[in-house]
């Protein structure tokens, strides 16, 4: 087998593939069908400083190549993930990511503090579509990126890694001012604003009208993404969007992926990462890989 390893901002995973927050809940579910340790890390469902109920239903949608979902950031609140939830998980062999949400920067600095050094890593997500306020309206613009991160970064007793919305106009400008900001890390990328429409009840299939696409959809988007923002910045990215298959891996690592995260395939595959980790693994194999980090950013032009 091929040195499955890989290094992100000092945080050794013994796979690059990590759950991606929102589609592999606290992991409770999975765990009734394989054993979560065989996965790189687990990037936990959105936490808020208090509980929220989320969007109402229908909050998701099939569309060709993808999905769109409106959820809304559903959860129970930091104090009730860190006494129930985070105990629960810990108790697997892989690594763990908080993403913290909020609707202020206030909000961001409250749960990051509360999270201490509990996590391996914190995901700051300032690029979720799906709510009215907060989070997309940090991550649009390069100097509220930059205002932000700067912000919650002393409150992080863990690496930071900034997730990035690919709805703005320049993903390099964004990319740079989470690292400019204190960012160990940057994270790309999150789901595409978008809708979909009944064309026979002539209404929106949403509650919520819009949500977030992901899936195969979003893939080229997204590989162009990462391979735009590797060639400006220093620190490592973790790469996502549209990951099906082992080879999928491979592409966004050739991009400058250090690791990545897989979302929707959880929701048509429940053993999609074990089997995607399987792939990788014959993958490299075939190609007379001894290390995968050989592949990162690796992409002959």
């Amino acid at each position: 087998m091929a040195d499955l390893k890989v290094n992100v901002c000092g945080v050794e995973f013994e796979n690059p593939v990590i759950a991606a927050s929102g589609t592999f809940g606290f992991g409770k579910e999975f765990e009734e069908l394989y054993d979560l340790s065989v996965l790189g890390g687990i990037s936990l469902k959105g936490v808020t400083l208090e509980r929220r109920e989320g969007n109402a239903s229908v909050r998701i949608a099939e569309t060709p190549c993808g999905m769109l979902n409106s959820v809304g950031l559903q959860n129970p609140g930091i104090d009730h993930f860190m006494k129930e939830d985070l105990p629960h998980i810990k108790r697997y062999d892989t690594k763990l990511i908080a993403n913290i949400n909020g609707n202020t920067a206030e909000e961001y600095c409250a749960v990051a503090e509360k999270l201490g050094d509990s996590v391996d890593m914190i995901e700051l997500n300032i690029s979720c579509p799906n709510v009215k306020c907060g989070g997309m309206a940090f991550g649009i613009r390069p100097e509220s990126v930059l205002e932000i991160t700067k912000k919650v970064k002393p409150f992080c007793k863990s690496p930071l890694v900034v997730k990035l919305s690919p709805n703005v106009a320049d993903i390099k400008e964004n990319a740079l001012a989470a690292q400019e900001g204190g960012a160990d890390a940057i994270a790309l990328i999150n789901t595409v604003y978008g809708m979909a429409v009944d064309a026979r009840t002539m209404r929106p299939v949403l509650a919520n009208v819009k949500g977030g696409l992901s899936g195969p959809a979003v893939k080229p988007i997204a590989l162009r993404m990462v391979y735009d923002c590797y060639s400006v910045v220093n620190i490592p990215i973790i790469g996502m969007g549209g990951i099906m298959t082992g080879e999928d891996v491979a592409e966004f690592m050739l991009c400058g992926a250090s690791a990545v995260q897989v979302g929707a395939a959880n929701i048509s595959d429940p053993f999609a990462m074990p089997r995607i980790i399987r792939e990788l693994d014959n993958y490299l194999t075939e190609m007379k890989i001894d290390d995968i980090k050989s592949l990162i950013g690796k992409l002959r032009v």
